[in-house]
């Protein structure tokens, strides 16, 4: 199983964003939740969103939303993350996760529940 994610980068305040996280060997795609996190230097690694993707229901932690936007090609084995109207404390390395357990609203950041992860990508956001 590979998960890589792509699109981060620099930009500045107000900015915006598209990462991908490309996935392969994850058998029965659909079936997996896959989750977006985030680290900032100094800081615990969290949960910034996350889509099953059987139906598509999608998570925002609250600092996120109205501003980023979760998304997935299960043709494509791929999931997206839109960030728009960045803010300096958006910026950290941004991993995708993926898990087959069902989430909600309840569970979908408990880090330690997913299995495989990716390499991470940075993202910078300057004032």
């Amino acid at each position: 199983v590979q998960l890589v994610e792509s699109g981060g980068g620099w930009v500045q305040t107000g900015g915006s964003l598209r990462l991908s996280c490309a996935t392969s060997g994850l058998t029965f795609f659909d079936d997996y939740t896959i989750g977006w996190f985030r680290q900032a230097p100094g800081k615990e690694r969290e949960g910034v969103s996350c889509i099953n993707l059987s139906e598509r229901s999608t998570f925002y932690a609250d600092s996120v939303k109205s501003r980023f936007t979760i998304s997935s090609d299960n043709a494509a084995k791929t999931v997206y993350l839109q960030m728009i109207s960045l803010k300096p404390e958006d910026t950290g390395v941004y991993y995708c996760a993926a898990d087959l357990r069902y989430r909600d609203d309840t569970n979908w950041n408990n880090i330690n529940d997913y299995h495989y992860w990716g390499q991470g990508t940075q993202v910078t956001v300057s004032s």
